[in-house]
């Protein structure tokens, strides 16, 4: 999966634009070092990471609708999962 993306059950409003969509490019190491550096509290290293990822702030994350939240964190937690091999069989 090259980014993540999310259309969200409820948009808002960040620096004067409407938010619809949230798009997560891949991490990097160095994201996960940027955003543990922010906080000992998983939570918050997971909004920061998000933030990081999608170009919003923190507080654009932690003002989601719960859904979309959900949403949002399903889509990132597919970053770390195992590629699924591919078959070589028709």
């Amino acid at each position: 999966m090259p980014n993540g993306k999310i259309t969200l059950e409820f948009p808002f409003t960040s620096g004067g634009q409407m938010v619809t969509e949230i798009i997560l490019r891949r991490p990097k190491v160095k994201d996960q070092i940027a955003a543990e550096k922010t906080s000992t509290v998983p939570s918050e290293v997971e909004i920061t990471m998000m933030a990081n990822l999608s170009g919003l702030a923190p507080k654009d994350i932690q003002e989601l609708d719960l859904l979309d939240y959900r949403k949002l964190q399903k889509e990132f937690e597919g970053f770390f999962a195992p590629k699924e091999p591919t078959s070589d069989k028709p």
